[in-house]
Formats: structure tokens, sequence, C-alpha cells
């Protein structure tokens, strides 16, 4: 043992002063160059930054801290300092007029941008070849949950992936502005029926829960809408079920759990290798879930190849696609990934504030179940076309994504140095938008920023920079379109055959964790009607 140990020092002993160099290099001169850099630009930063760790260890404290306490009874609007407090301080105190500061995640800068036409200005770059910004890459360890899929690829190759992925999901079954195309348009009729069968059978149930006396009873729907969702996205896009794809789903929300903590420290590159117990479980969870795949994907096997849903076009990528469009079955796993947690747990979260909402006014409840019934009637399922003509549920659900959007702030990295309005940005800095600080922007969106109020999208315009819960420009979330049609038809739905209220029990604490979402449920009292 003392000779192998001696060996290993031997051999990297030589190494030892690029290591140091390459440390002082890394977490000292190049902090401290770019520090002053953005100094003498008017850009503040928090004091305090740990060589190593940056301000990580303060934004987790924060976040704790935001987290212990659930916000007021009165169920105000104002959720900035719950879900993103590092950002709700630290630009009020170091922000300036416009809210631009700096901050260290480990030793990478990352510069918060909350002005409408910078952010515009960065997620209108695309990304590509050439460009300013890109993709900031996940490191090993939340990779897992989403693998080599869009969400986290970037360049030549999230252009491959796009090309494929992209017409499962294309705007031909939905025109720009919510309106749908023709009822002969084979996709938008493949859709609505699906997703109206899948909330047909979840309010059934429902409807067993209140038995037979008519009586007010309660649900926690926050659940209940992930098993629908989670239907949804496994009929539409894989052609399967629910209970197909029900242990992935399973395993997903434990990998949720172990990726947050990941996206919130600092990777110590080769750490992954390390038999902790949480590495021996991500092994395990992404081990259990790409077998599990495979083995859906086989027992679709060519049936796939002829369909038009996702799995489909990937399926036929693999066999039959070009050089520049075919992907390896591992890549396919990978998409398939991304898109089982995606297009479940953004959906959910969605219809759920949704729901809450209303729950809490019941005026524009009630201008929507009017709606509903004038365009779909009481009980008849909706259609596309009927999807289309709702534009009071459309508004809403506009309002909600403004105030609950699934993703509280995108990243970005400046790939060369560039300029950014009156900012002079180094390659290598991070751009931090804040999207959840555009959405409650009083500047932009008035005095009555955090308050529900669906009206304000009315017109059918919206802020540019200032609401984006898919995100923007080039790199627009793929799978949008599936996520507004999914929460209309249920809405619309749940309108048809309930009244709703929010329940004593529940408590309003929105609650970061990939997506935002309630912390303790969302415990709704239901009534037939």
């Amino acid at each position: 043992m003392a000779s192998l140990l001696l060996l290993l020092l031997q051999a990297t002993l030589p190494l030892f002063p690029y290591l140091l160099f390459r440390s002082f290099y890394t977490f000292l001169w190049l902090p401290a160059k770019l520090h002053g850099h953005y100094r003498r630009q008017g850009v503040r930063s928090p004091p305090g930054r740990h060589p190593i760790l940056g301000h990580s260890r303060d934004i987790r404290r924060m976040i704790a801290r935001a987290q212990s306490q659930p916000l007021p009874s009165s169920f105000h609007h104002d959720i900035v300092p719950r879900v993103a407090p590092h950002f709700h301080e630290w630009s009020a105190v170091y922000g300036g007029a416009n809210g631009t500061f700096l901050y260290w995640f480990g030793p990478r800068p990352r510069l918060a941008v909350a002005e409408p036409e910078l952010a515009r200005a960065v997620m209108l770059d695309g990304g590509g070849a050439g460009s300013a910004f890109e993709k900031v890459g996940f490191n090993p360890l939340s990779k897992q949950l989403f693998g080599e899929g869009l969400v986290g690829l970037k360049g030549w190759k999230w252009a491959q992936h796009r090309r494929v992925v992209g017409p499962a999901f294309a705007m031909d079954r939905v025109k720009v502005g919510g309106v749908f195309c023709s009822s002969s348009c084979h996709l938008c009729q493949s859709w609505v029926p699906e997703i109206a069968a899948c909330a047909s059978k979840m309010l059934a149930n429902w409807e067993i829960k209140q038995g037979t006396n008519g009586a007010e009873f309660e649900i926690e729907v926050n659940k209940k809408l992930h098993s629908f969702t989670a239907d949804v996205i496994s009929r539409v896009a894989f052609g399967s079920s629910y209970e197909e794809g029900k242990r992935i789903f399973q395993l997903q929300e434990e990998q949720m759990h172990l990726v947050s903590l990941a996206l919130r420290s600092i990777y110590i590159p080769g750490f992954r290798f390390i038999p902790t117990e949480r590495n021996r479980q991500r092994q395990r969870l992404d081990s259990e879930i790409r077998e599990s795949l495979r083995g859906l994907i086989h027992a679709k096997g060519e049936a796939s190849e002829n369909s038009k849903n996702l799995l489909g076009l990937l399926m036929f990528s693999n066999k039959r696609g070009t050089e520049e469009e075919q992907m390896g079955m591992e890549e396919i796993i990978d998409e398939c990934k991304t898109f089982y947690f995606a297009g479940k747990e953004t959906t959910a979260n969605l219809l759920t504030w949704a729901l809450l909402l209303l729950a809490l006014h019941q005026d524009w409840q009630g201008k929507a179940r009017d709606e509903v019934g004038n365009v779909c009637g009481k009980k008849k399922f909706p259609s596309a076309e009927d999807i289309g003509s709702l534009k009071i549920v459309s508004m809403i659900v506009n309002e909600t994504l403004r105030l609950y959007p699934p993703a509280v702030a995108l990243s970005r990295r400046a790939s060369k140095n560039v300029k950014l309005g009156a900012l002079d940005v180094a390659a290598g800095t991070e751009i931090y938008i804040p999207i959840i600080a555009l959405h409650h922007s009083t500047e932009v969106w008035g005095d009555d920023a955090n308050t529900f109020n669906p009206l304000r999208f009315s017109a059918g315009k919206k802020p540019p920079g200032a609401f984006f819960p898919f995100g923007f420009g080039p790199t627009t979330c793929v799978g949008q379109n599936l996520a507004l049609v999914e929460v209309k038809v249920a809405l619309s739905m749940i309108l048809q055959r309930f009244s709703f209220t929010v329940a004593p029990s529940y408590v309003h604490a929105p609650m970061l964790l990939l997506t935002m979402q309630p912390q303790y449920g969302a415990q709704m009292l239901f009534h037939k009607i």
C-alpha cells in the first residue's frame, strides 16, 4: 500500500506546478480580472465571494430560508422573494436603476439582467455557430435527468435533434395565436380526442370520490394532474399508456430531487465517480430509467416507425433517416427521458396554478365556465375548433403563465466578448435572465403586476422581452403547443363538470424545484354541477 501511494505521488508530482498555476488562474486571477472589468462599468456585486464556491452557499441559504415559511394566507401573488430570493435581495441592493448585478457561481461570473430589451436580445440569439450567446450545459450529475436531449444540447447537435423532434409538436397542429387549423388536419384531430379521453378518465374518478349524495369533496389536485399529464404524454408522444410508463415517471420523480440539489451546488470534476450514497442512488436511477425506456422502445418495435408521434419520428430517424438526421438508440433514449419528464412536469404544474387561481377568483371561474358552455356545450368533449374559440380561457392560461411560469429563470453563456446594450460582456460570463421578475415587473405590467387580471391579455399582445414562459426565440420549448392545448382541454372539461374553491387545508407556498410547484400540494374543494 505504501509503495502504491509512493508511485502515485511520483506520478503526480511533475503536474503539481501546473495544477497550482491553473488553480491560481481559475479561482483567483481570472475572477479578480472579471470583477474589475464589470466594476469599471458600474456593475456591483454582493460581498463575501468564496474563491471556490462563489456565492452558491449564500444562494442555498436564501432559498432554504424563503421556503421555511409559507406566504401569508391572503394569497397574494408577489412570489419573487420566495422562488428567486437571491435575485430579489441582491437586485434591490446592488442592481441600481436597471436591476443588473454580478454574482458568482463557483469561479464563473453570472450577470443578472432584468431589462426586457436585453433579455430579448440574448434570447433571440440562435445559439448556433458564430452566435454570441449559447446554452449553459448541465454538469454530469444534473445531466442524468435529461441525458443528451434537446434541453441540454447546443450547436449542431441541438439543431439536428430539433429537426427530428420538431414535427411531432409542429405549428401545423396549432396556428400562431392559438387558432387551430382545419378540422381535416390529422395532427389536430389526433391530439385533442386523446387528451379529452385522458381527462375524462381522471374526472370519472373524481366523480366516484364524490359518491351519490352530491356533497362537496376535497382533492389534492397536483398529484392527480401529474398522473393525467403523464397519461397524455405517454399516449400522444409515445403511443403507450400511463401504466406502461408508470415506473419511469416514479423513478424520474426521485431523480428530480437529486438533480435539483446538483444544480444548486458546485460540481467538483470526478466527484460523480466517488461511491457516496447519493451517487450510488443517481447511478441506480439512471440505469433503471434507461433500461425501462429501452424495453418500451423495443416493445413498440416496427409499429412506431409508421406513426407521426414523437417516438415514431425518432425511430424513423434511427432506421431510415438521412445522415444529417440519423439518431442512435442512446440518443433516442435521451430524448424520451427529456419528454417523459418535461411533458408531465410543466403541464401538470401549469394546470394546478390555473385551477388555484380560478378557485380564488370565482368571478373569472364563472366567466370561463359560461364561455366553455357556450362554445363546447355542457357535456360534449371539446374539439380542436372549440379550443381555438376559447378566448377567456386563453387569457386565463396566459395570466397563469405570467404569475406562475414553469421556469423561474433562464441562463446563457457569452461565447465571445460581446456588447449587450451599454455593457461590454466578457467571454465566459453567464447571463442570468429572471423570467419570474420580468413577469412581475410593475414597470412592464403596471401597478397591478402582482394581481390576477386576465384582461391584460385581451388584446392578444404581449410585451416583447417580458413574457416568455416557454423561452423565447429559436430555442423556445418545442412542446409548448401540446402543453397549451392540454391545459385548455382539461380546464374546459373540469369547468363543465365542477365548481371549485380552495380548501381550508391549502397552504400557499410556491416553490422552485426544477419547475415551480406548490410546496405542500394543492388542496381544493369540488362540487358537481
